[in-house]
């Protein structure tokens, strides 16, 4: 039945002639619906798509359940890898804004403790003759603590660099 929803909705997207938007929202849409498939085949129980809270910019592509873990899942789709893989552009910033939704997400969950929870991102890359696109999923792409700068060790560089053998210098009394 999936396979069948899948094929209706390809054909359907080829005689769309709804208004006009441009290609990187097109091509978007359509990597974000093939993703969907593509998590559902391999058991992924999609819950919710597009989620956003009000305070903050980011969204979440899809949010699923692979088993009895909530993976928030971002989507990426390029025309060709050439230049790198689409899972690249999901820069530092990126991963803060996810978060932040990821947070605002289990907010609402009923209950008193957190599911186990996992970033993954879905790379798609169409194939040109309008083939099944080439899709790569990569799981726990991020944790929670990527968003995070790294905390450094303190050092003293002034001290460090001023310290000397005082044994030479004359004593004041």
């Amino acid at each position: 039945m999936l396979v069948l929803t899948q094929w209706l909705i390809r054909r359907l997207r080829k005689l769309s002639t709804g208004k006009p938007t441009s290609g990187h929202l097109t091509l978007g849409r359509h990597g974000e619906s093939e993703a969907y498939f593509y998590l559902r085949r391999h058991g992924y129980r999609i819950v919710a798509t597009n989620f956003r809270v009000p305070q903050d910019r980011g969204e979440i592509d899809l949010i699923g359940w692979d088993g009895d873990v909530l993976c928030f899942i971002e989507v990426k789709t390029r025309t060709d890898d050439s230049f790198a893989p689409p899972s690249m552009a999901v820069t530092r910033d990126k991963q803060k804004h996810i978060l932040s939704v990821a947070k605002a997400y289990l907010r609402r969950l009923a209950g008193d403790t957190r599911p186990p929870c996992r970033f993954d991102i879905v790379s798609i890359v169409p194939a040109a003759n309008g083939a099944a696109p080439e899709i790569s999923l990569q799981r726990e792409a991020f944790s929670w603590s990527s968003g995070r700068r790294r905390e450094r060790p303190f050092h003293d560089g002034y001290a460090r660099r001023f310290a000397r053998d005082t044994r030479h210098l004359p004593r004041i009394r």
